[in-house]
């Protein structure tokens, strides 16, 4: 019997124990024997690796972004192990569609049997080989060295299974790409949830990226950009809403439906990001710190600008500020939104009237613990009638993303060029709603100097992605995880002292402007210890083995060859 590259999960620990007769077939389901005999049955099989549990997105709460009232979890309190439920989970996913990538294109080396063309052979094995490289590919962002196999083994040998070194699974996972690229197409129409060219050459320049495999990256992105498939959506803050669909700069994407019951968020998360006034929690919101770092409409930031207010604290400031977080005295979701305990009335255009503002420290204990409420990508339509049942497309890779990993891959080779402004600029200048080419319609970027341009497309990069998975995997690559997750969340003074330091004296929002590094992270001690603000927790990184995730525990015990990362 062979065993299908699932390797030393729980899954085939069972299988082992359960089966009598391990070569019995399952006369209900298909299996590498009984199945894929026929194109419908292949299609069904590649369609089965493009769930979106094969694809998911990783957890903002994991980042510097997001605060979650006073809880922390595994990966900002430093507890993770080799049981974690998120490490498990993600070696166990990887490894089953590994396994059946590993089946498929076994199965497809024999194309003329199933009745394929050779040209219709090439396009699965393409679409087979990008999810491939994609589950690996994650696989090393987390672990480091994992095992590598592209092919059956015996159940001996893959109890036997060491672990291959980073470095060369990442040419394997190139090679993967580079031949899916070679018969992607450019597009399957509506059709968005499976590979096309531009999904495999941006994701190869994603994840050399992670790797700093900088020539590699840039290449793959430029290869991207020249394809002409994408394009930025004219308006950022439309972009995330659940009305948009489709939307021309979503490379790799999964509708949601609300007919068919998939929601993009279950009721209960969504109703985690929502304002209290709106039936919701208000207990899932962003960070200070992720306020902080958005620039000013000079492009400065809020420490350099003289445009910041710290008492106004959203005025002149770049668009995606008040896109990604809800400003203050606005309406949002059919309600003005005012954390202010001195605002005790708001309008709801819902009610027709004033209603109690449940959204500040005085209408309720359990608002927004710092202020804050998150709108990127949130409207009225994630209440929907009180059911907060919302669909929306769930994005994987967008065209911004290519370019601005462009920017940061040719900064970090050294090779610094026109085309590396021009990449951060169009970025930039969506966001205005300006043409790049325009400078004066926004702050377009014009230093060439390596360390300036650094500071400049990480602090992009933060005020484009939040919320979109990628935050964690940034600070982990830019070895910045130790500073920012050793520092702590910050949050509003109690209602009594909110009013007696701040309001009274007229220093609402934040007394003072925070100093903000190279980094774009923001340092709140001085505002705690003049005690205008409290902290909510004390998040924790343990730099001697954090950047990395421990391989699971029931792997390790089950297959000693793989060993174990530093320190867990």
């Amino acid at each position: 019997m062979k065993f299908y590259s699932n390797i030393l999960t729980a899954a085939a620990l069972s299988l082992l124990c359960s089966c009598a007769d391990l070569d019995l077939q399952p006369l209900d389901t298909g299996s590498s024997d009984s199945w894929y005999k026929t194109e419908d049955e292949i299609k069904a099989s590649i369609n089965g690796l493009y769930r979106t549990d094969f694809f998911s997105l990783e957890n903002f709460q994991w980042s510097d972004d997001h605060q979650s009232r006073d809880r922390l979890n595994e990966m900002t309190a430093a507890t993770v192990n080799g049981e974690t439920h998120a490490v498990t989970e993600m070696w166990q996913v990887c490894y089953k569609s590994i396994a059946r990538c590993n089946i498929l294109l076994e199965k497809l080396q024999n194309y003329q049997a199933i009745g394929l063309s050779e040209e219709r052979a090439k396009l699965y094995r393409a679409q087979v080989l990008f999810v491939r490289a994609t589950q690996y590919a994650r696989l090393t962002s987390y672990f480091g060295d994992v095992v590598w196999v592209d092919s059956e083994l015996t159940i001996e040998d893959a109890f036997k299974m060491g672990r291959t070194d980073r470095a060369e699974v990442m040419e394997h996972v190139y090679a993967d790409y580079d031949e899916a690229a070679q018969y992607l197409p450019l597009s399957y129409g509506t059709q968005k949830e499976l590979a096309t060219k531009a999904a495999a050459l941006g994701l190869k320049a994603r994840y050399a990226l992670y790797n700093e495999d900088w020539e590699i990256s840039a290449a793959a992105a430029k290869e991207c950009m020249e394809l002409g498939s994408h394009q930025l959506y004219p308006d950022f803050e439309k972009l995330f809403l659940s009305s948009t669909r489709h939307a021309c700069e979503n490379i790799l994407s999964w509708p949601t439906s609300l007919e068919l019951e998939i929601y993009g968020e279950s009721p209960g998360n969504a109703m985690g990001f929502l304002p209290r006034c709106r039936g919701g929690y208000a207990s899932e919101y962003p960070s200070w710190d992720l306020f902080a770092s958005f620039l000013c409409t000079d492009g400065l930031p809020i420490d350099e600008s003289p445009l910041f207010d710290p008492q106004n604290p959203f005025k002149n400031r770049d668009p995606r500020c008040a896109a990604t977080i809800v400003e203050f005295g606005t309406e949002h979701c059919g309600v003005i939104y005012d954390p202010n305990p001195m605002v005790t009335q708001v309008y709801s255009s819902v009610a027709g009237k004033m209603v109690t503002n449940l959204d500040c420290k005085s209408g309720s204990p359990y608002a927004s613990y710092n202020g804050l409420l998150r709108k990127k990508g949130i409207d009225e339509s994630w209440i929907n009638d009180g059911s907060f049942k919302v669909a929306f497309d769930i994005v994987f890779l967008r065209y911004a993303e290519v370019l601005l990993t462009y920017a940061e891959a040719k900064i970090e080779a050294g090779e610094i060029d026109n085309s590396v402004l021009e990449a951060i600029n169009r970025v930039r200048a969506r966001a205005y709603k300006a043409d790049y080419t325009n400078t004066r319609a926004y702050p377009a970027v014009k230093t060439t100097d390596r360390e300036q341009l650094r500071t400049i497309v990480r602090t992009e990069r933060r005020m484009e992605f939040a919320y979109e998975g990628l935050r964690r995997m940034d600070i982990i690559r830019w070895r910045i995880a130790e500073k920012v997750l050793n520092q702590p969340d910050y949050g509003l003074l109690d209602k009594d002292l909110l009013t007696s330091k701040l309001i009274d004296k007229q220093l609402w929002f934040w007394p003072e402007t925070p100093d903000i590094d190279e980094n774009g992270s923001a340092d709140f001690s001085s505002l705690y210890g003049q005690g205008y603000c409290k902290i909510i927790t004390r998040r924790q990184f343990d730099e001697s083995k954090n950047y990395l995730w421990p391989i699971p525990s029931q792997e390790v015990i089950t297959n000693p060859y793989l060993g174990q990362n530093d320190n867990y």
